[in-house]
Protein backbone atom coordinates (compact mmCIF):
# COMPACT_ATOMS: atom_id res chain seq x y z
CA UNK A 1 0.00 0.00 0.00
CA UNK A 2 2.51 2.23 0.86
CA UNK A 3 4.98 1.45 -2.20
CA UNK A 4 1.49 2.97 -4.40
CA UNK A 5 1.25 5.25 -2.14
CA UNK A 6 4.75 6.31 -3.01
CA UNK A 7 4.08 5.80 -6.89
CA UNK A 8 7.60 2.79 -6.82
CA UNK A 9 7.35 -1.02 -7.28
CA UNK A 10 7.22 -3.03 -3.49
CA UNK A 11 10.72 -4.11 -3.91
CA UNK A 12 11.88 -0.50 -4.08
CA UNK A 13 9.84 0.19 -0.78
CA UNK A 14 10.96 -3.02 0.67
CA UNK A 15 14.98 -1.77 0.16
CA UNK A 16 13.77 1.46 1.82
CA UNK A 17 12.37 -0.18 4.55
CA UNK A 18 15.19 -2.93 5.25
CA UNK A 19 17.94 0.06 5.14
CA UNK A 20 19.15 -1.63 2.16
CA UNK A 21 18.99 1.36 0.22
CA UNK A 22 18.45 5.33 1.21
CA UNK A 23 15.07 6.43 0.10
CA UNK A 24 15.18 9.65 -1.71
CA UNK A 25 13.93 12.58 -0.16
CA UNK A 26 11.12 13.62 -1.48
CA UNK A 27 9.92 9.93 -0.86
CA UNK A 28 10.81 10.63 2.56
CA UNK A 29 8.78 14.23 2.56
CA UNK A 30 5.87 12.23 1.02
CA UNK A 31 5.94 9.75 4.13
CA UNK A 32 6.44 12.30 6.69
CA UNK A 33 3.15 13.79 5.24
CA UNK A 34 1.17 11.01 4.45
CA UNK A 35 1.45 9.81 8.69
CA UNK A 36 2.05 13.03 9.98
CA UNK A 37 5.30 12.13 11.86
CA UNK A 38 8.74 14.25 11.82
CA UNK A 39 11.19 13.43 9.36
CA UNK A 40 14.10 13.99 12.53
CA UNK A 41 11.98 10.97 13.94
CA UNK A 42 12.26 8.64 10.78
CA UNK A 43 15.90 9.70 10.59
CA UNK A 44 16.38 8.70 13.99
CA UNK A 45 17.39 12.19 15.31
CA UNK A 46 14.65 12.80 17.70
CA UNK A 47 12.15 10.72 20.24
CA UNK A 48 9.70 13.14 19.43
CA UNK A 49 7.13 11.80 16.64
CA UNK A 50 5.47 14.83 15.57
CA UNK A 51 6.22 18.41 16.30
CA UNK A 52 3.39 20.87 16.96
CA UNK A 53 2.33 23.20 13.67
CA UNK A 54 4.25 21.05 11.45
CA UNK A 55 3.47 22.42 7.93
CA UNK A 56 3.93 21.06 4.50
CA UNK A 57 7.40 20.88 2.83
CA UNK A 58 8.22 24.42 1.44
CA UNK A 59 11.03 24.11 -1.59
CA UNK A 60 11.37 28.27 -1.43
CA UNK A 61 11.77 28.29 2.23
CA UNK A 62 14.28 25.03 2.09
CA UNK A 63 16.59 27.00 -0.52
CA UNK A 64 16.80 29.97 1.94
CA UNK A 65 17.67 27.86 5.21
CA UNK A 66 20.20 25.53 4.02
CA UNK A 67 22.17 28.16 3.16
CA UNK A 68 21.47 30.88 5.86
CA UNK A 69 22.08 28.00 8.43
CA UNK A 70 25.95 27.66 6.93
CA UNK A 71 26.02 30.74 6.60
CA UNK A 72 24.99 32.17 10.07
CA UNK A 73 27.21 29.27 11.05
CA UNK A 74 30.24 31.12 9.59
CA UNK A 75 30.42 27.87 7.86
CA UNK A 76 31.93 27.94 4.05
CA UNK A 77 31.03 25.76 1.35
CA UNK A 78 33.90 24.25 1.34
CA UNK A 79 34.45 23.07 4.78
CA UNK A 80 30.78 21.59 4.65
CA UNK A 81 31.92 19.94 1.54
CA UNK A 82 34.84 18.41 2.92
CA UNK A 83 32.41 17.19 6.06
CA UNK A 84 30.23 15.49 4.10
CA UNK A 85 32.68 14.31 1.79
CA UNK A 86 31.62 16.05 -1.44
CA UNK A 87 32.76 18.86 -3.58
CA UNK A 88 32.33 22.27 -3.19
CA UNK A 89 29.82 22.28 -6.38
CA UNK A 90 27.64 19.86 -5.36
CA UNK A 91 27.03 22.08 -2.47
CA UNK A 92 27.09 25.46 -4.49
CA UNK A 93 24.18 22.65 -6.55
CA UNK A 94 22.21 22.27 -3.58
CA UNK A 95 21.95 26.10 -2.34
CA UNK A 96 20.70 27.72 -5.88
CA UNK A 97 18.37 24.36 -5.93
CA UNK A 98 19.66 22.92 -9.15
CA UNK A 99 19.95 19.79 -7.20
CA UNK A 100 17.93 18.48 -4.75
CA UNK A 101 19.99 17.41 -1.61
CA UNK A 102 20.37 13.83 -1.03
CA UNK A 103 18.49 12.28 2.01
CA UNK A 104 21.93 11.17 3.59
CA UNK A 105 23.60 14.25 3.08
CA UNK A 106 20.03 16.11 5.04
CA UNK A 107 21.06 14.11 7.72
CA UNK A 108 24.54 14.84 7.92
CA UNK A 109 24.24 18.60 7.39
CA UNK A 110 21.41 18.90 10.80
CA UNK A 111 23.73 16.60 12.58
CA UNK A 112 26.45 18.83 11.89
CA UNK A 113 24.80 22.04 12.37
CA UNK A 114 22.55 20.65 15.16
CA UNK A 115 19.19 21.96 13.95
CA UNK A 116 16.03 19.82 12.44
CA UNK A 117 15.56 18.57 9.25
CA UNK A 118 12.13 19.44 9.49
CA UNK A 119 13.41 23.35 9.89
CA UNK A 120 15.87 22.89 6.94
CA UNK A 121 12.74 21.81 5.39
CA UNK A 122 10.43 24.76 6.05
CA UNK A 123 8.05 22.17 7.69
CA UNK A 124 8.53 23.69 11.01
CA UNK A 125 9.15 27.52 12.32
CA UNK A 126 11.35 27.24 15.14
CA UNK A 127 14.93 26.06 14.51
CA UNK A 128 14.53 23.47 16.89
CA UNK A 129 17.83 21.57 18.12
CA UNK A 130 18.59 18.01 17.68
Amino acid sequence: EIANILNVKRNTYSMWETENDIIPLKKLIKISEYFNVSIDYILELTDLYQYDNIKKFDYNLYLKRIKLVRKNNHTSQKELANYLNTTNSVISRYESGKTFILTLFLKEYAIFFNVSCDYLLGKKENETRI
